[in-house]
């Protein structure tokens, strides 16, 4: 484990039992949400080339924005 790992868990372990659930949970989801993406398009870079293609010709077409992050 790293260091800075360490210390994120150091952290999180003076957090109250609930809060700590609810970090828990949501690095459990993060980290499967990763392995999921590994798996649809790590191993397929023609599946990533085609999303990319297919948010440029969206973006050219004016189908996209400027973000604002004033409005999230």
């Amino acid at each position: 484990m790293t260091e800075l790992l360490k210390k994120a868990f150091a952290e999180a372990s003076k957090l109250a039992g609930v809060e700590q659930d609810a970090l828990a949970q949501w690095l459990l989801e993060e980290l499967a949400s990763q392995r999921r993406w590994d798996a649809t398009l790590g191993s397929s870079p023609e599946k990533l080339a085609l999303l990319a293609d297919e948010a440029l010709a969206e973006h050219r077409d004016g189908c996209t924005h400027d973000l604002d992050p004033e409005k999230l």
